[in-house]
């Protein structure tokens, strides 16, 4: 039995499934509105939570990351099936790696850097937890303001939404 690793599938498996729910509810027709001139548009962020999930490869293959060496940001969503495919694909894959590890292998260090410069070193479970579950409960969240604003019912996340309820 690893205790480590089937409670972070078991959350991982929960928050994105969540994620998923709230990313079919995009609407084609607002993939360019933005709420503010200083936010994302909707797409921008759709796709944002879309490349999220990826996070994890880089945390369970390596013993850091090194934010100076980041390339270019991947291109946007063409619209919310191609954000959903991505999705899809990048929970799929690290859900499966994640899936193989050992309690031993998540609790070894990782250490986010930029340049020669650590930021944050911690068990690679806890970096699993913050910036890959984390991050994309926080993002999804400004989603479900997005999709709110554009009139969109709201699905049910910890239980049902008041669109959802009877």
């Amino acid at each position: 039995m690893s205790v480590v690793r089937d409670w972070l599938v078991a959350e991982f498996d929960h928050e994105t499934a969540i994620t998923r729910r709230v990313l079919e509810r995009a609407p084609a027709a607002a993939w360019t509105w933005t709420p503010h001139e200083r936010s994302r548009p909707l797409g921008g962020l759709a796709t944002h939570l879309a490349l999220i999930p990826h996070w994890g490869r880089a945390i369970l293959d390596h013993d850091g990351y090194d934010l100076a060496l980041s390339g270019p940001p991947a291109p946007a969503a063409a619209g919310p099936a191609d954000a959903l495919a991505r999705f899809d694909a990048h929970v799929a894959d690290v859900r499966r790696e994640l899936a193989r590890r050992t309690d031993a292998e998540l609790e070894a260090p990782w250490t986010l850097r930029s340049g020669s410069r650590d930021l944050v070193s911690l068990p690679r479970f806890a970096a699993l937890r913050t910036f890959l579950l984390s991050h994309l409960v926080h993002h999804r969240g400004q989603m479900t303001v997005y999709l709110r604003l554009c009139g969109v019912p709201l699905p049910p996340i910890y239980g049902p939404s008041a669109d959802e309820s009877p």
